[in-house]
């Protein structure tokens, strides 16, 4: 988001916040789903909800009259205050529905001690689809009802993933809202990461790295950012041998099969 709709996110996100302890969160993060998919239905409501010229307490009376018995009276509140925020695009407002939903999903988690575990969660079902066509094709099909997607997903994952992670995955595999499944997992993951200050390092290897080598890699990513890494663990045989470390934008490549590559290149003139 950019403009008005990045400054509304982060104010909604800040008032969000005080609500996300006890047992709230979890419910908060269903309904606030329900709210986005909502949003989407209808392009009239999405402009009725952001209209940038209408009263924004009429705004929120909308939103209040709309929700009223469909879901709590704190879920009412949280979309209320982003009706009578300002959007730079209708589409926006669903975003950020699903933004804070995500976020209170996530806090559920981190109540339940359960981060750790959902962040492996989402890394290990994202590496599984990508090495099943066929579960990715079904996922990525966008004329499959949503509701089947839903139900591959959870029986797929029935009692092998946490409750706060079959939650996420089966929203973004069921409502992927233009997105790719892939790439909403690593932002539900990113998410995750910031919920306590710290980054995602996701870390190919030739062979699995030992408990020791995990955290002497950990401390050292530690020390060169400043902050928490959390370690996604990957095997690429094809590397042959060394590491590749990626958080966020950057790179970090040590690998051998990179270093033949540049060699290659370099002897090919290329």
């Amino acid at each position: 988001m950019r403009g008005a709709s990045a400054d509304s996110l982060a104010a909604a996100t800040e008032r969000l916040e005080p609500l996300l302890s006890g047992a709230q969160a979890g419910p908060l993060g269903d309904e606030l789903f329900s709210v986005a998919r909502l949003l989407d239905s209808s392009a009239a409501l999405r402009r009725a909800l952001t209209d940038p010229n209408a009263d924004s307490e009429a705004k929120a009376a909308l939103a209040r009259w709309l929700l009223s018995g469909r879901v709590s009276d704190v879920t009412t509140d949280v979309v209320c205050g982003l009706a009578r925020s300002r959007w730079s695009a209708a589409r926006d407002l669903g975003d950020a529905c699903e933004h804070l939903g995500i976020l209170a999903t996530v806090a559920a988690a981190e109540q339940e001690n359960r981060l750790d575990q959902l962040e492996d969660d989402l890394f290990r079902f994202g590496r599984i689809v990508a090495s099943d066509p066929r579960l990715q094709s079904a996922i990525a099909d966008r004329s499959a009802p949503a509701q089947r997607k839903a139900t591959l997903v959870a029986r797929l994952l029935h009692g092998k993933v946490g409750p706060q992670a079959l939650v996420l995955i089966r929203q973004a595999a069921a409502y992927p809202r233009g997105q790719r499944f892939e790439t909403l997992l690593e932002e539900i993951g990113r998410v995750a990461a910031q919920r306590r200050n710290r980054s995602v390092a996701v870390v190919t290897s030739a062979v699995p790295l030992t408990e020791a080598q995990q955290a002497r890699l950990g401390a050292a990513l530690t020390r060169l950012y400043g902050r928490n890494v959390h370690l996604n663990l990957d095997v690429d045989p094809e590397l042959i041998g060394g590491l590749l470390v990626r958080i966020g934008e950057d790179t970090i490549d040590g690998s051998i099969f990179s270093r033949l590559s540049e060699a290659d290149r370099r002897l090919s003139g290329r």
